[in-house]
């Protein structure tokens, strides 16, 4: 695992002209936040690719709640208009779809799907940033996460990660602070779980 100082934007050619086009080009949020984060106090990681909250805060060395996990709620309001949020919360909490619903003013909340929340926020699945580069995302980010003393979350690619503290996260994102987590309830120890397809005597 390496670390660096900041997400910059491709040098420059020698005679001071713009760099090279890439012809794949980076996702679209991961431009946006390299153009963000440029020559503020935050700090990359690099690691193995991966997505999922828990195993990425091993990788990085954190705890989950350290972890900003980033969900995109479809929010229905009235006929066909609908309202997209996305919700930012500590990684080992869940998304209370009731509370973004009231917080966007609508009457229904669900998950929005695959495509449609890699199209509004610019990344891949696994690796949505909480920022909001696009017009119709809402912004909702849960205060519990800002109370971490440093917050991560992947930067817009699988195998990269950024750190950086709540209040610079705050005055980068301006995010609306709702509470929007729920806490799971704690498993006791020494419970079984069986694994999925298993019978169990009841």
């Amino acid at each position: 695992m390496t670390e660096a100082t900041a997400l910059l934007p491709r040098p420059a050619r020698p005679d001071g002209g713009p760099a090279p086009a890439d012809p794949a080009g980076p996702p679209p949020a991961e431009a946006l936040l390299g153009r963000l984060l440029a020559g503020t106090p935050h700090r990359v990681i690099d690691h193995p690719p991966e997505g999922r909250t828990d195993l990425a805060s091993a990788l990085r060395g954190h705890t989950q709640a350290q972890a900003a996990k980033c969900i995109v709620v479809r929010v229905k309001l009235t006929g066909r208009t609908v309202r997209y949020g996305l919700a930012v919360v500590r990684g080992d909490d869940r998304v209370d779809l009731d509370a973004v619903r009231r917080a966007l003013g609508g009457n229904r909340a669900g998950f929005a799907d695959r495509a449609t929340a890699e199209r509004i926020t610019g990344c891949v699945s696994g690796a949505v940033v909480p920022f909001a580069f696009h017009p119709d995302l809402h912004l909702l980010a849960d205060p519990d996460l800002l109370d971490q003393e440093e917050i991560y979350f992947n930067a817009a690619r699988l195998d990269r990660s950024v750190a950086m503290s709540p209040a610079l996260y705050r005055r980068l994102a301006a995010p609306r602070i709702e509470r929007i987590a729920e806490r799971p309830d704690p498993v006791p120890p020494g419970t079984y779980h069986p694994p999925p397809g298993a019978k169990t005597d009841r």
